[in-house]
């Protein structure tokens, strides 16, 4: 892999096991649009780009060699072998390698940890377009303004402002009981009752309790700000989609959360977020336990 730099965007050779709608269209990141040329447009670490592929080259517009070695390499996980993952995964079950095959461009991306804590607060019980409409209208009431091709584009608002903010004036966003629990999370890490640092130096179990000390932040969503947020790939968000599927493939018959998210960590151990992010889209596309 290869990164060279244009006036005004970057081309990576050698990418491969990436899937540009299969990534930024999963509900891991809310802040991708996709053009119908199949580009996307979006917002990551104070960034607005365009990225597209052309087969295995990746070219990301507005952006520079050092943007590339500092934000994007990891953001979207450049360097890991996807391709070994699957071939690990495809030997747990049967219905795992399906889903590996079903969507194999599927990489985990390595968000802001703050901004994948609001972005699935906002999540709760909600679906993508609405979740996408929530942050947008946070982002372009309370966020920095970024220019791009003659158009002004908005930040995803820091902890500081989020904190100074009224009930009243989140109330913006229409995002209804979620408001307080955003700025619970903006006071506990103004107050520094939480620190990114501090998480990051914990153990996945001890990071998510400390997580789930955040007023509405419970197990599906904690597992969520670890994984996307954090790059804790052992974490396995369970969501309505992954319980349907976890329940037809591996159960006889309904399951709680718990007794699933138990199952995940015996087998599918540290790459259960692959796992899980596999299994989501091709239950998700497939309408599994649907039926």
């Amino acid at each position: 892999m290869t990164c060279t730099e244009f006036d005004g965007y970057i081309c990576i050779d050698n990418v491969t096991d990436l899937d540009l709608r299969q990534t930024l269209d999963c509900g891991q990141s809310f802040r991708w649009t996709e053009n119908a040329d199949g580009s996307f447009d979006g917002i990551a670490f104070g960034k607005k780009v365009r990225v597209r592929l052309d087969g295995e080259r990746l070219y990301i517009e507005n952006s520079n060699k050092a943007d590339f070695e500092s934000i994007w390499k990891d953001y979207f996980d450049l360097e890991l072998d996807y391709g070994k993952i699957r071939e690990e995964i495809s030997e747990i079950h049967p219905v795992l390698k399906e889903a590996a095959k079903y969507a194999p461009g599927i990489r985990i991306l390595r968000q802001e940890p703050y901004e994948a804590l609001c972005t699935f607060i906002i999540s709760q019980n909600n679906n993508i377009k609405r979740i996408k409409g929530i942050v947008q209208r946070l982002c372009e009431n309370f966020g920095k303004q970024i220019s791009y091709m003659g158009k002004t584009y908005y930040t995803f608002p820091d902890t500081d402002t989020i904190y100074s903010l009224s009930k009243e004036d989140l109330s913006v966003i229409r995002s209804g009981f979620r408001d307080k629990y955003i700025m619970d999370a903006a006071d506990k890490f103004k107050s520094g009752t939480l620190t990114e640092e501090y998480i990051k130096s914990l153990s996945t179990p001890d990071a998510k309790k400390a997580l789930m000390t955040i007023n509405g932040v419970g197990n599906k969503v904690s597992d969520c700000i670890l994984l996307f947020g954090l790059g804790r790939v052992d974490s396995f968000p369970v969501d309505v989609w992954i319980k349907r599927i976890m329940e037809y493939c591996y159960f006889d018959g309904e399951q709680s959360i718990p007794a699933i998210s138990a199952f995940a960590e015996k087998h599918f151990g540290d790459i259960g977020g692959f796992a899980q992010q596999y299994l989501f889209f091709y239950a998700r596309e497939n309408k599994i336990g649907t039926e």
